[in-house]
């Protein structure tokens, strides 16, 4: 039998829906999308898409701690742009997030996401 546990941080974004920020099953968690609310406010942040790139990987980050890992346990990540041409910015905000070994990586150009929000990213973090 697996064991199973649902993962929640108030440093990050409730749930606006029917999932869990992410399900920890063994040494594996499956981490849900992030959108670039502030979870104090519930809101998109400010700035454009660097700013909102930098607010998911945060988001990202308090569910990676509340699961006792971090971004770098990273081994899958998978990121949604409304506007690819903003591919180099992801590039740049994610030096500052991530090192190496970087986790294998999907982008993907999508016409829209929750909440008028540009960027969005999930991912499976191995402990």
């Amino acid at each position: 039998m697996t064991n199973r546990a649902v993962i929640h941080s108030k440093q990050a974004p409730d749930a606006i829906g029917t999932y869990s920020q992410a399900v920890k099953v063994d040494n594996t968690v499956y981490l849900s999308g992030q959108i670039p609310l502030n979870p104090e406010t519930m809101t998109l942040v400010e700035g454009g898409f660097e700013a909102q790139a930098e607010q998911v990987f945060k988001n990202l980050s308090a569910v990676c701690e509340a699961a006792n890992g971090s971004l770098n346990h990273i081994v899958k990540l998978n990121l949604y742009l409304t506007d690819l041409e903003n591919f180099a910015v992801v590039n740049d905000v994610m030096t500052r997030y991530f090192r190496e070994p970087f986790p294998a990586r999907a982008a993907v150009g999508i016409s829209q996401l929750p909440k008028g929000a540009l960027f969005e990213a999930e991912g499976v973090m191995v402990l």
